[in-house]
């Protein structure tokens, strides 16, 4: 499976927080997966690290990607052509470009916000419900 990891998820799995869910969890680790971390998320990352709202070694990211197994997924001109023709259904840019790279490259998407689920696009709910 091709699974795009959304920012939460992905600091979850770093973090190996308990509130990852079990689904989730088997999903990224199971070595069948490829990994990827949009470089929408490593944007979103050091965005709140620099707002003092989120305490990350962002200067280390890709280390911290490579060290994880998790393959970079950087942001193309069809991708931002994708994100700009999607259904208002998101507010977040972050998320909606999100959507548009698993839609554009046939990934899913693993992530707990409900509101991605109202698109076209293969989701891993990584809620707990």
């Amino acid at each position: 499976m091709r699974l795009l990891l959304d920012t939460h998820i992905l600091l979850w799995w770093l973090a190996d927080d308990p509130a990852l869910p079990a689904a989730a969890r088997a999903a990224i680790g199971d070595p069948t997966s490829e990994v990827f971390v949009s470089a929408a998320t490593a944007w979103e990352i050091a965005i709140k690290h620099a707002l003092g709202r989120l305490d990350f070694p962002v200067a280390q990211m890709a280390a911290i990607l490579d060290e994880a197994g998790f393959t970079p997924l950087g942001i193309e001109v069809q991708h931002g052509v994708v994100a700009g023709a999607l259904p208002p259904h998101h507010n977040d840019p972050f998320d909606r470009m999100l959507v548009a790279q698993a839609q554009h490259e046939g990934m899913t998407i693993v992530t707990v916000d409900a509101l991605i689920r109202r698109y076209a696009v293969a989701v891993l709910d990584g809620s707990n419900n």
